[in-house]
């Protein structure tokens, strides 16, 4: 399979390695994307791949949270210009579809476009959608949304940059007041902030670990050949212990940490502890306006032959 410019533009993205390493690391692996992440992490040239995709579509996220705070959606609406994203008709469109997928039974994205629009019955959400793009004059879509919802306790919403990131964060208590509230913000803040990719330990999923042992222990014995098994495991559980303080929400050094090396976690703790509360944080949801679509960009590419001699 010939290596094509775009495709080296999106492997460096994906793993911050250098142009012409990217590009032996397709050749080598004849361009499938997942094991030339890899051979770049066993020959110590990339960190863990990037998971949230790059930010290239325009549009909004948008959060609703019913009266009683028990349940809440988080809606990703697109547009083709950040112009259109910012007019006030699509942002009160946006807010509709979320109004609508806070109540809705869909579980999935396809099942919510073919029920009836809630601010018209004659219409589907999908044709709802078409006539909005008739009137805007730009191509729109309900690209996804996620709900949480909990027993006891409440769920907090953040929006940030104008609908660039949304939170929801789920917070399970015994106790529900205004320093609890603002607890679960800061959560949300550093979700936003952050990027984490789970939220404790208990999500990651063990076929992920072990692979991740076993790329990082390929890394360790081309750093250390003549180091014994005892000192290749002990780097090795370093280092997972290193990327789960970075991809699990409770395991991050809390952000606003006087000491700078308080988790989230001890946060949480301490203001349970200090409202006499019995509390957690069982899950979040973040949305990142874009994240994984790409724009095309020929001049980007060009530049990357060019340099390449491809």
């Amino acid at each position: 399979m010939a290596v094509t410019a775009a495709m080296v533009k999106e492997l460096r993205e994906m793993t911050g390695a250098g142009m012409m390493d990217c590009k032996k690391a397709l050749a080598a692996t004849e361009g499938d994307m997942d094991k030339a992440v890899e051979f770049l992490r066993e020959k110590g040239l990339a960190g863990a791949a990037k998971k949230a995709g790059r930010i290239a579509a325009e549009g909004i996220v948008v959060a609703d949270v019913t009266e009683d705070g028990k349940k809440a959606v988080v809606v990703e609406v697109n547009a083709e210009t950040d112009f259109v994203a910012k007019n006030e008709k699509f942002r009160t469109y946006a807010a509709d579809v979320a109004a609508q997928a806070l109540t809705t039974d869909a579980a999935d994205i396809e099942s919510f476009m073919a029920e009836k629009w809630e601010k018209d019955p004659s219409m589907t959400v999908k044709e709802a959608l078409s006539a909005q793009i008739a009137v805007i004059g730009e191509n729109m879509n309900i690209r996804r949304f996620e709900r949480l919802s909990v027993e006891n306790g409440f769920v907090a919403s953040y929006i940030h940059a104008g609908g660039k990131i949304g939170v929801l964060v789920a917070v399970e208590s015994d106790v529900v007041n205004d320093e609890i509230k603002e607890m679960a913000r800061n959560v949300a803040m550093q979700a936003a902030a952050l990027k984490p990719l789970y939220t404790n330990r208990s999500e990651v999923d063990a076929d992920y670990i072990a692979k991740e042992k076993e790329i990082l222990a390929a890394a360790a014995r081309n750093e250390k050949p003549d180091a014994n098994d005892k000192i290749i495991d002990g780097m090795v559980m370093g280092r997972i212990n290193k990327e789960l303080k970075e991809i699990c929400l409770l395991d991050q050094v809390y952000v606003k940490a006087e000491d700078g090396k308080q988790a989230v976690s001890k946060y949480v703790e301490s203001v349970a502890k200090a409202n006499n509360a019995k509390l957690q944080v069982v899950k979040f949801v973040r949305y990142e306006t874009g994240e994984g679509l790409e724009k095309k960009n020929e001049d980007f590419a060009a530049e990357v032959a060019k340099q390449m001699g491809m």
